[in-house]
């Protein structure tokens, strides 16, 4: 089985960061005052053991956002679509009704709900692979090269496929 298609997108916004690398600041400036420098923190001070499970959590969540990645697949036997640590999907070709690359506009970031192509996965941008089953399921598939994508899918011998 050759890959013909592959991508792997991460958060890479440098707003997101900065917000995550803040809180992440404060948490640490936090846990030294209090902790080590035996000074409370703030106006009405948590415990040192909740002061040290906020920055366990706060820590948490940065490594949680990390670690989420979108994966793309499109080989001979279908499309794969992994979003860790949340969906995985394979997709044969003879379960798809149709596919095509939409701009799907903004709609967040994330597992989106409800729009016209269904369900949104999306890390970045508003480019996606619009995947419709012949069950009448509809989802999306964000991606950052629908030109090497498009490519690809012309080399997919489906005929119920959709090729801009």
């Amino acid at each position: 089985m050759e890959i013909i298609f592959e991508e792997r997108q991460k958060f890479t916004q440098w707003w997101f960061w900065s917000i995550l690398i803040g809180l992440g600041s404060i948490a640490v400036y936090g846990f030294f005052t209090q902790i080590i420098l035996g000074i409370q923190f703030g106006n009405k001070p948590m415990s040192d053991v909740g002061m040290a499970f906020f920055v366990l959590g706060v820590f948490g969540f940065i490594y949680f956002n990390w670690c989420v990645t979108l994966i793309s697949e499109i080989n001979s036997d279908g499309i794969k679509m992994r979003f860790i640590p949340f969906v995985k999907r394979n997709i044969q070709w003879n379960e798809i009704q149709s596919v095509k690359i939409v701009n799907y506009g903004f709609v967040g970031y994330g597992i989106r709900l409800g729009s016209k192509y269904g369900t949104v996965y999306n890390i970045n941008g508003n480019n996606g692979l619009a995947i419709e089953l012949k069950n009448g399921k509809k989802f999306v598939i964000g991606t950052q090269r629908q030109n090497e994508l498009n490519k690809a899918l012309k080399k997919m011998p489906v005929s119920n496929t959709v090729k801009n």
